[in-house]
């Protein structure tokens, strides 16, 4: 049996150098865990664009049957009267308290400095082309986005969906498109009544309550407002219009998990409808208003 070999003199320079060094495993470790990293910072951005692409092409499916028959008149009729006519009350009634208050605020700022026949201008103004477009979005975001998502989401997990297929009828035809065409033309007339009650109840406040001065207050309405502010609501209108059946179609088209995903579809629905109708409305201001000041010059 032999003696055990004493270590040779390099052995413990070779050890003294490899000590300060990760081994493999380590080294891995640290590797994985920056990948993990790097994917866990760039998953919300992943899902926008998955979510975003999603959207785009329910858009780009239902458009494609636009030009082609079966029209199926019917169905828009009854998406434009559920969403348009459907929610007139509301929206009347939030643009009448709109103009009213508006008005009472630029009467009372106004008074300041003389100037309080100039609530009607301001008034008409941020109506016409923002207030107007903005809160009749968000009202039909809570109440038809709301209702399309939860009408579509229980045909889903109902399996009423399916049975449409299996009946040679493409559902996309026959739910999203009449919806989101219908919203694109209703839209736009319930933000104009929003303008014109809006405008009635400011002048209420205005002239008959706050004593601002009827004639002044019409004709610095007639300088102030001019016809492209409400045309630029009204394009507005359209794409709001668009966004908000386009959500609320596609959360309860692709609903799952029974009643639960329903109401978390119906939710997510009212929610993406409306910070895409705030964040919307900013770019699509700064594109017309480009264009406006544009054909001026």
């Amino acid at each position: 049996m032999s003696a055990p070999r004493d270590p040779a003199p390099g052995d413990e320079a070779t050890e003294a150098r490899t000590a300060g060094r990760p081994n493999g495993g380590a080294a891995k470790a640290v590797g994985g865990a920056v990948v993990r990293g790097i994917k866990d910072a760039g998953a919300p951005v992943v899902h926008f664009l998955d979510y975003f692409g999603s959207h785009l092409l329910l858009v780009g499916r239902a458009l494609a049957w636009l030009p082609r028959r079966p029209f199926r008149l019917a169905n828009y009729l009854d998406a434009a009267e559920y969403i348009g006519f459907g929610s007139l009350p509301i929206v009347l009634l939030v643009g009448a308290f709109t103009g009213m208050v508006t008005s009472l605020q630029s009467v009372d700022a106004f008074r300041q400095f003389g100037l309080e026949s100039f609530s009607g201008g301001t008034t008409g103004k941020a109506l016409s082309t923002e207030l107007g477009p903005v809160l009749t979005s968000l009202m039909l975001a809570g109440r038809a986005g709301a209702g399309i998502a939860t009408e579509l989401g229980t045909m889903r997990i109902t399996e009423q969906i399916d049975a449409l297929e299996s009946m040679a009828v493409n559902p996309i035809q026959y739910l999203v498109l009449p919806r989101v065409i219908a919203a694109m033309i209703v839209t736009p007339i319930l933000a104009l009544l929003f303008f014109v009650v809006g405008m009635g109840g400011a002048w209420l406040v205005a002239v008959p309550i706050q004593d601002v001065d009827q004639g002044q207050w019409v004709a610095n309405v007639r300088d102030i407002v001019a016809p492209l502010d409400v045309f630029q609501g009204l394009i507005k209108s359209v794409f709001f219009g668009f966004m908000v059946a386009l959500v609320g179609c596609f959360q309860g088209f692709n609903a799952s998990g029974g009643g639960r995903g329903v109401g978390m579809g119906t939710t997510r629905a009212v929610v993406i409808a409306s910070v895409t109708t705030l964040v919307g409305d900013y770019f699509l201001s700064a594109i017309l208003l480009q264009i406006f000041h544009a054909g001026k010059a």
